[in-house]
């Protein structure tokens, strides 16, 4: 998270990756310009072998400094200054729009610095326990919590175990008394600034790739493959051969890592470096894009479909083409912002918000056929949509109609006389049934 003071009426924030030591050019940090017209807050201050910043450190951070421009931080005209989060990792701006996480007494005391770190290390403890444990032991303590996570979610289990060893409730409860608050919804708690608003930069999705391929292509022309093989020689290097590199905590998150991670481990002599750095290059490329999206449908799943009454103006500013900026992202942003300022609604209109579909993101759904348990009512229809599931169900009805043939290949054995239960696919259906639907929480 940056945070950035301007010269103007605004200070800024913007989260996640810029708050770790160096790296600026995979994380594509505020440039030095950029630095020299605004002052930035919060950036380059977290140890790259940190693997324990999560999005309550972000918030803990970043809540008392929204706070202390809107008090302290005043313009000459006596007006106070306006913040203004830019991102980023979009669950992160959510973590300071609306109170959607659980406190716990290790995080309230933000100066203990030995209970943040002993919190830490019972995470990562709790964390290479492995899934199917750690399912066990929260089955044990939460049982509601525990039917509305995947077993295979190691973190988000781990956290559930941690909020009820260090308050004694469960993290169920908790979230069942952050949802019956006024004007909290299915996906937590109110919104915590009375008059918020979201400019949403979009952009049509064929110019934006042809933009981030581009922006790829100007990262390795800057020094991408030298940042990351100085990186690689100074810390990764060594945690792999302490065998304790992964890449899904701190630093190593960010998209170029893994990307290039065959091509920094390739010995220096080897002939394949080059065939290895294009095709880093390319699966660096192919996932900025998958993130733009990913991006963009958060924005219309947690913003524009975010059920409850406590949804934020989102106002889209179009950013197709950037020779326009001034037009059509400027001028307007600026225009919104001096109207909302006095009071007034704004002579452009916010985005419709759509209608939240009855879905339950936390249902834990069965299908035996496919041998899988799948959370939540989307995933759960993408499910019965997708090929391998048509293909086994293809298969139980060859199997049905043909009995003396015994099961096909690949057809889960015993499958003809699996016990159905509630929340469990029948061997015939191509849609949903009955299933076991948990309460809808975050």
């Amino acid at each position: 998270m940056a945070g950035v003071e301007c010269k103007g009426p605004r200070a800024a924030f913007s989260p996640r990756l810029d708050v770790y030591q160096g790296l600026d050019i995979i994380t594509n940090k505020v440039t030095t310009k950029e630095r020299a017209q605004c002052t930035h807050h919060m950036i380059g201050f977290v140890d790259p072998l940190v693997s324990s910043y999560t999005v309550v450190d972000f918030r803990n951070k970043a809540l008392p400094l929204i706070s202390l421009f809107g008090k302290r931080q005043k313009r000459a005209d006596g007006g106070s200054k306006l913040p203004i989060i830019v991102g980023g990792t979009n669950y992160y701006i959510e973590s300071l729009l609306w109170k959607v996480l659980v406190d716990t007494r290790q995080e309230k005391a933000e100066s203990a610095k030995a209970g943040e770190d002993r919190a830490a290390l019972r995470k990562a403890e709790l964390e290479k326990m492995g899934g199917a444990e750690l399912h066990k032991r929260l089955m044990e303590v939460d049982p509601k919590m525990a039917a509305m996570l995947h077993p295979n979610n190691a973190r988000k289990i781990a956290r559930s175990l941690q909020v009820h060893e260090d308050t004694g409730v469960a993290h169920s409860r908790w979230l069942e008394e952050q949802q019956g608050q006024e004007g909290a919804g299915g996906l937590g708690g109110p919104l915590r600034y009375p008059d918020p608003c979201i400019f949403w930069l979009h952009a049509d999705m064929q110019a934006l790739d042809v933009r981030l391929d581009a922006r790829v292509d100007a990262m390795l022309s800057a020094g991408l493959m030298e940042e990351l093989g100085d990186f690689h020689e100074r810390y990764n290097q060594r945690r792999l051969q302490e065998d304790s590199q992964d890449y899904q905590h701190g630093i190593f998150q960010s998209i170029g890592f893994k990307e290039f991670h065959q091509y920094l481990t390739a010995p220096e002599d080897s002939g394949q470096r080059e065939t290895l750095r294009d095709k880093g290059t390319e699966a660096l490329k192919n996932a900025t894009r998958r993130y733009a999206r990913q991006q963009n449908k958060w924005v219309r799943n947690r913003f524009l479909k975010r059920p409850g009454g406590s949804v934020p103006a989102v106002y889209g500013l179009d950013v197709s083409d950037v020779s326009r900026w001034e037009e059509t992202v400027l001028e307007p942003a600026l225009q919104i912002l001096h109207s909302l300022t006095k009071g007034e609604s704004p002579a452009i209109e916010p985005i419709r918000v759509e209608e939240a579909e009855l879905t339950n993101k936390r249902s834990r759904h069965t299908c035996e056929l496919c041998d899988k348990v799948i959370i939540g009512d989307l995933e759960w229809t993408a499910h019965l949509k997708s090929k391998k599931h048509h293909s086994h169900v293809r298969k139980r009805r060859k199997v049905e109609a043909c009995p003396d043939e015994g099961p096909a290949p690949g057809t889960l054995q015993g499958a003809q006389t699996a016990p159905l239960s509630p929340g469990r696919l029948r061997p015939d259906a191509l849609g949903p049934n009955s299933r076991d639907a948990s309460p809808d929480s975050s």
